[in-house]
């Protein structure tokens, strides 16, 4: 007998369809509180962890303190981005075509947690190159994880959570789970990294990211209840779904824009892992400095969430994106131009609310574009043009930084930020306000 998460449901109208569309749109309804309840964990938990392995500071710094290279730096976070260029399509083709994905959540979330206690495991066991490559594989196996990821767990909340709700419901469990990260991140820095606690202090700060998001995806799995579509797609060949892809992008001119903003600002993320490396040169970044502007970067993450997530529910996401490239320009001219704790205190504190602006922004679009069935491809489409554009950026900013310097890097950043900003407001309409 097939495994029924492996059925498929034509598309084509037939004379039922409305029915089922009703009980699917009941089902959602009646199971909102618990369903809210399951995500709202799962992401509070989840964020806190991830939040402390994709900040700007503990792991550039850590790969900087182990190898001395800028370039290894940009290699780890390229890496981590060349993960994510075809997992998430082929995440995709593995659950398009399924009535519930949660079980390839599981497998895929979890193998993402178990590459974070790897790197937690390196540090404790591991010296010299054996441990920079060691961290280096575990960096990428972390990339391609949650590149596949990324898709499952965007395409279960669009199936349980309302549009009208998914605004506040990122606002509130980014907000409470950057609050706990920014905490967390600030002792990890002073009492973790700077006592060296359990022999490493990095490899102690992974570890409880590694459990925090292992909390996050058992809420999950104990408390959401997963509807099944009306109509999914067909199972089809990766190879097959790949010639598809100029298709869907040309048959809506505003999301082939969106697409090209989302390049453009991961590309920016070019002087992402060196942040931490200029105010190092610039004013010093002890253990207490780095939880500090870890502080600063995730506080700003917290609170500028909630604002976001109403905002957006409430005007569309496309101002939530417009306000966010303003902020990461702002904030990186001020980083770049007062060299003071204040000022750079003020600068991480602006780059974590955009970067939190973005995310929330680009992972709540994508929903709005197009049919639901196409869904899953189109989130793998977006998460693989970012992956793209984000592979090479870090990778070059390293040699960019060994070469001419940091403010080659931030100057570049810069430039792809202007022409995404250019792009949005000429060219991306927000497709809730779509007819």
């Amino acid at each position: 007998m097939d495994d029924p998460a492996d059925a498929s449901r034509p598309a084509a109208a037939d004379d039922d369809l409305p029915a089922r569309e009703a009980a699917y749109e009941k089902f959602v309804w009646d199971n909102l509180r618990r369903n809210y309840l399951a995500h709202y964990l799962h992401g509070m938990l989840g964020m806190t962890g991830f939040r402390l392995i994709n900040a700007p500071t503990f792991l550039p710094a850590y790969l900087h303190a182990v190898s001395g290279s800028n370039a290894i730096v940009g290699l780890g976070l390229a890496l981590q981005q060349l993960g994510g260029i075809i997992s998430p399509i082929f995440g995709a083709t593995k659950v398009e075509h399924r009535t519930k994905v949660m079980p390839a959540a599981l497998w895929m979330g979890g193998l993402g947690r178990l590459a974070i206690l790897g790197m937690a495991a390196a540090g404790w066991m591991l010296s010299g190159q054996p441990l920079v490559v060691a961290l280096l594989f575990f960096i990428f196996m972390f990339g391609v994880f949650m590149g596949a990821q990324r898709v499952v767990f965007s395409l279960l909340m669009s199936k349980v959570i309302p549009l009208s709700r998914r605004g506040r419901l990122q606002a509130w469990r980014n907000a409470t789970g950057g609050a706990i990260a920014a905490v967390l991140a600030y002792f990890a820095g002073k009492y973790f990294v700077g006592k060296d606690l359990f022999g490493n202090g990095y490899s102690t700060t992974f570890a409880f990211a590694f459990l925090l998001t292992s909390a996050g995806l058992w809420a999950l799995q104990v408390l959401m209840k997963e509807p099944e579509p009306p109509t999914t797609r067909p199972r089809a060949r990766f190879r097959d779904r790949l010639r598809e892809f100029p298709a869907l992008i040309a048959e809506d001119r505003a999301y082939g824009f969106f697409l090209l903003v989302q390049m453009l600002t991961t590309s920016a993320r070019i002087a992402t892992p060196f942040y931490i490396l200029y105010v190092g040169r610039m004013i010093g970044a002890d253990g207490a400095m780095l939880g500090l502007l870890s502080f600063a970067f995730l506080g700003a993450d917290t609170a500028a969430n909630l604002v976001w997530g109403y905002l957006g529910d409430k005007t569309g996401f496309r101002l939530v994106l417009l306000i966010s490239l303003l902020g990461w320009i702002g904030a990186t001219l001020l980083l770049l131009n007062v060299h003071e704790v204040w000022a750079t205190f003020m600068a991480f504190a602006g780059l974590g609310a955009a970067s939190s602006g973005y995310m929330m922004a680009a992972q709540t679009m994508i929903l709005e574009f197009g049919a639901r069935d196409d869904l899953p491809m189109r989130i793998a489409v977006s998460a693989t043009a970012e992956s793209i554009t984000a592979t090479a950026g870090p990778l070059l900013g390293g040699l960019v930084a060994e070469a001419f310097g940091y403010t080659a890097v931030f100057g570049a950043s810069l430039a792809f930020l202007g022409a995404a900003l250019v792009i949005l407001i000429l060219a991306v309409q927000d497709p809730r306000r779509r007819t």
